[in-house]
């Protein structure tokens, strides 16, 4: 990958250009949104596929995890693996290589081979995951002037969480008929932005600051600490929403009422950031971590189910804007030739949060757990108040 590919805005995809050259641009969007299919539905559907081959869910997983930890350690490697090809280029082999892996799962499941191959097929499927991202957000600095990454990011954000809402009901309804077709399904969909990509050749970069040094500098050290800790809060509430439910006295099939209106104040927050189109300023940065603490505090609290409520909506709504605001910052403090890993790393950070949220649900109580990521909360957002803007 070269600079030319990777550090442009506004190339000839650029909304700035007309009606006719926004189509790159929703191709793009189109992209992000099927990027996520596999990860989204898989939990759903590896789970499907382990009950029916072993009788148990834990498969699932395992698989899951598997996949996890695969895209922390191959993010990085493989993102300066790709440093002399285009973005959109890489992140076709990337996708590539991840469909070759999950149909090779579809085939092993159909022919019930022994499940810790599956295991191990997840993590080489889910190793390209973190330099995917990377790659596929790098795309986008070359179809949006810098002016409408904002919006971009705020639409993209609400589609990634329609994805994550839609993708696991699709995988139950079809594994309902077979959980190797479903897999086949997910991994058929997970496999477009191989084709939907655009690869946008001009490329110019007068709208993005120049950064030179470390891609792990101080200031990009801040906002990858911050986002893993929103992710950690996130997944609190996602993955222990069952453990909620049951904590407060409901059935388990009750977790909805704890993830839906996450997922609805998420979508929101999406909604108003594409319509502000707008940098958050440090202050305003603050107040919305501020608001997620609040909202970790209140779930921590395990008062009542309506103040857990609450605080999932608090967290749902600025995760968004905080979101957005991470991958802008990033994007003006990355060297340019270097903005797909440190992309990657964003997409890291965020599933280091949800491996933290998941190994303190495993081994404390839910009660503890709480806690813990209500204090890795409060410990981010003062960091962000004492440290100078960069």
């Amino acid at each position: 990958m070269t600079t030319h590919h990777d550090t442009s805005v506004g190339g000839s995809g650029s909304l700035s250009d007309g009606s006719s050259s926004r189509w790159p641009l929703f191709r793009w969007f189109a992209s992000s949104a099927t990027l996520n299919v596999p990860q989204a539905a898989g939990p759903v559907a590896f789970s499907l596929l382990a009950l029916g081959l072993t009788g148990e869910t834990n498969g699932g997983a395992a698989m899951i995890l598997a996949m996890t930890l695969a895209q922390v350690a191959g993010a990085i490697p493989l993102t300066r693996f790709g440093k002399t090809l285009p973005s959109a280029t890489m992140l076709k082999l990337l996708v590539a290589f991840r469909t070759l892996a999950l149909g090779a799962i579809v085939v092993c499941a159909a022919y019930q081979v022994a499940f810790p191959w599956l295991i191990l097929l997840a993590a080489v499927a889910g190793s390209v995951n973190g330099a995917a991202f990377g790659y596929l957000r790098s795309v986008l600095n070359q179809l949006a002037p810098a002016s409408k990454l904002p919006r971009a990011l705020g639409i993209a954000a609400t589609l990634n969480e329609a994805t994550f809402v839609l993708a696991p009901v699709a995988a139950s309804g079809l594994g309902t008929i077979s959980p190797v077709f479903a897999l086949l399904a997910i991994t058929l969909l997970g496999a477009l932005p191989a084709f939907l990509v655009p690869h946008v050749r001009s490329a110019h970069m007068e709208d993005l600051p120049h950064a030179k040094g470390s891609i792990l500098s101080p200031a990009i050290l801040l906002w990858l600490i911050c986002a893993a800790a929103g992710g950690a809060a996130v997944a609190a509430i996602e993955i222990g929403a069952v453990a909620l439910a049951l904590n407060f006295g409901y059935a388990p099939a009750l977790a909805i009422l704890f993830t839906v209106p996450l997922c609805l104040a998420s979508v929101s927050g999406g909604i108003w950031v594409s319509v502000r189109n707008r940098m958050a300023t440090r202050n305003a940065v603050l107040a919305q971590l501020s608001v997620m603490t609040i909202g970790s505090v209140m779930a921590a609290l395990n008062h009542s189910i309506g103040l857990t409520v609450a605080g999932a909506v608090l967290i749902g709504f600025v995760l968004a804007p905080l979101a957005t605001h991470y991958s802008l910052s990033l994007d003006a403090l990355a060297p340019p030739q270097r903005r797909p890993e440190v992309f990657a790393l964003l997409r890291t950070a965020n599933a280091l949060g949800v491996i933290s949220a998941s190994a303190l649900l495993t081994v404390a109580s839910l009660p503890v757990a709480l806690v813990a990521i209500m204090a890795m909360m409060i410990t981010v957002t003062l960091a962000v108040a004492i440290t100078r803007p960069s």
